[in-house]
């Protein structure tokens, strides 16, 4: 077997629930599980309609490359969020999901050739980034995000050295779990070491449409290239932007996504791809490319999460500390005690599960960035996260 799946930690959520073993949570007390960020608002109909109009397709061996239909409703879609024309043909990659193609990248993307192979992300993370570059035989590099400076990535205490040997860096924007969001200039500091030590971006776009102010969408890669000169389609731009109908669209089961950037790197991903055997369902494919094509079932997906940010937040002020996201689900917030532990006696007490931020990170310059907080998931229903977060109180004020 591969020695390196020995250097795999467990998954967060393998983490809480052996920080759980043994314990059991008030019977009088319902479970609201607010650890995982699976949304739990309901598939639109017309996506489970399409899905199932068009179970004949399942008779075909669909092809790696994607369905032309998909494709433009893709670039379209692109077009009016982020103001680019990317080519379908080349710049626009169907994937099964987000989380499969992240982790799939890095393994096309690393030069194994390369005596020091570094792959660099923020921390707290989505752990996928470090499995990734772990099993592509490289070494992860971590940028701490802090509360002191705003939960950015700070890139000027990266050391030459490390850029040098960087191949590929993992940015989240929106953040998870912290909700910030890359500012333009940002980018142009990215970009232009990208351009300077010759390596790929790789932007994790999941949380996207998930933002607190209709008509205000977060800045995203596609749109910060092009206001910075850059076409992000062409070769050579170095930039690859992932992104997903499972939050934006409530259909986390469904498995779709897209990867879009940079023609020569995307196709040399496709050829990838091809022998991975990662092609989309057809079924699968038709129902995203309604999802693509419509936009209010998303303005409604927003409306939903603004009001439980409205209700929750006030209820959680006096006994945590945090900032409203720019955008996505998540709150960020610190908690008086060890997060593991406040995790573990909230579940005892209250029967409310949230995630240790320390399971979100790693040690790097000393210090466990995620030590210290939680991460609540407002993924549930409106009265369940009002509920939830009355618990919270509850048991803060308790302590």
């Amino acid at each position: 077997m591969n020695p390196r799946l020995a250097q795999l930690q467990p998954y967060p959520f393998q983490k809480l629930r052996e920080l759980f073993a043994g314990v059991t949570p008030n019977p009088e007390l319902t479970a609201i599980n607010l650890s995982i960020g699976e949304p739990r608002h309901a598939t639109p109909a017309f996506i489970r309609e399409t899905l199932g109009t068009h179970l004949d397709g399942l008779s075909h061996y669909p092809i790696t490359q994607g369905g032309e239909a998909l494709r433009e409703a893709i670039a379209d879609w692109a077009q009016a969020r982020y103001g680019v024309e990317l080519d379908p043909a080349t710049e626009v990659l169907p994937v099964n999901g987000s989380r499969e193609a992240l982790f799939a990248f890095a393994q096309a993307a690393v030069d194994p050739t390369r005596h020091h192979k570094m792959v660099l992300a923020p921390n707290p993370f989505y752990q996928i980034y470090e499995g990734a570059a772990i099993l592509a035989g490289a070494r992860p590099h971590f940028l701490n995000t802090l509360a002191e400076n705003g939960f950015r990535m700070d890139l000027t205490v990266v050391p030459e050295e490390v850029w040098d040997w960087c191949q590929l860096i993992y940015v989240c924007s929106p953040g998870n779990p912290t909700g910030k969001v890359m500012a333009l200039e940002d980018w142009r500091a990215l970009f232009e070491l990208a351009d300077r030590h010759d390596f790929v971006v790789a932007a994790d776009e999941c949380y996207s449409e998930i933002y607190p102010e209709e008509g205000s969408p977060p800045l995203g890669a596609l749109t910060a290239a092009r206001e910075l000169g850059r076409d992000p389609g062409k070769a050579g731009s170095r930039l690859v932007v992932f992104n997903s109908l499972s939050k934006r669209s409530n259909v986390p089961g469904m498995r779709s996504g897209f990867v879009a950037g940079d023609a020569d790197i995307l196709t040399k991903f496709l050829l990838y791809r091809t022998y991975h055997g990662s092609a989309m369902n057809p079924a699968v494919q038709a129902a995203s490319t309604a999802a693509w094509g419509d936009e209010e079932h998303v303005r409604e997906n927003r409306r939903q999460y603004r009001e439980k940010f409205a209700r929750v937040m006030p209820l959680l002020q006096d006994v945590l500390e945090f900032e409203a996201p720019e955008a996505g689900f998540y709150l960020w917030a610190r908690v008086p005690t060890d997060d593991a532990e406040f995790a573990r006696e909230l579940y005892r007490q209250q029967h409310v599960t949230v995630l240790p931020g320390s399971y979100l990170a790693r040690e790097a310059r000393g210090i466990n960035p995620g030590r210290g907080y939680v991460r609540i998931a407002l993924v549930d229903h409106l009265d369940q996260c009002v509920t939830a977060a009355r618990r919270i109180a509850e048991f803060v004020r308790a302590l």
